[in-house]
């Protein structure tokens, strides 16, 4: 009697059985995927070549509809490494005619990982453009507090690296002096154009002296 390859006398075995699953259901979220609307917290499928991988999405560097800043993920959950992939690429903006719909657990054997393969140097999306944020936090751990100055958009992420290490040097010893009641700390995080008004161009004035001009006025 013959029989078709991988099935055995009785029927399949569970593991093929649960294979010619997964790929039902993978073909079932390719023909209806979920849509993804702005602004949701879910993470999203994108399309890098070939394959269609995790992503993380957050708001800024949206320039309108058409880009997202997105951050590819392991595909088996938000926060596991990708290899050593996932702090290389950072955040980067994605345009949404890639997405296609809210992430599967389906779609993880069309990634990169379910192949054998790393995420490559080139996953056809720029890096996000970045900013550098100046909050001053009230220190009675009731983590009140506003934020000082905004500098941004930088076009290169190492410029922001570079002013973000710089405002940190320059802040040693003194965050929690400069304004009464208050930690004053640098974080670096991608620009927010709908935002764009509130920004400080970088490239128009030393970070450094922004800083210092921006405590004068806040403490005068």
């Amino acid at each position: 009697m013959f029989r078709r390859c991988g099935q055995a006398r009785g029927g399949l075995s569970r593991e093929d059985q649960a294979a010619v699953d997964a790929f039902r259901a993978m073909l079932a979220a390719l023909r209806s995927p979920e849509p993804w609307t702005p602004g949701s917290a879910q993470d999203i499928a994108v399309r890098v070549g070939p394959f269609i991988e995790r992503a993380h999405t957050r708001p800024g560097d949206d320039h309108g509809p058409d880009l997202i800043a997105v951050a590819l993920q392991d595909p088996d959950g938000p926060y596991p490494l990708y290899s050593t992939r996932r702090w290389k690429h950072g955040w980067l903006r994605c345009e949404t005619a890639k997405i296609l719909g809210v992430w599967n657990p389906a779609y993880a054997v069309l990634t990169h990982a379910a192949a054998g393969l790393d995420l490559p140097d080139d996953v056809g999306m720029a890096p996000a453009h970045y900013a550098l944020y100046i909050d001053a936090r009230r220190r009675d751990d009731s983590r009140d507090g506003h934020t000082l100055l905004r500098i941004g958009p930088y076009t290169q992420t190492r410029h922001a690296q570079q002013d973000c290490d710089r405002i940190t040097a320059a802040l040693d010893g003194r965050e929690t002096t400069l304004v009464p009641g208050h930690r004053v700390s640098v974080r670096f995080a991608p620009f927010d154009v709908s935002d764009h008004r509130l920004f400080t161009d970088p490239y128009k004035a030393d970070a450094v002296a922004l800083l210092a001009a921006t405590i004068e006025g806040a403490t005068a």
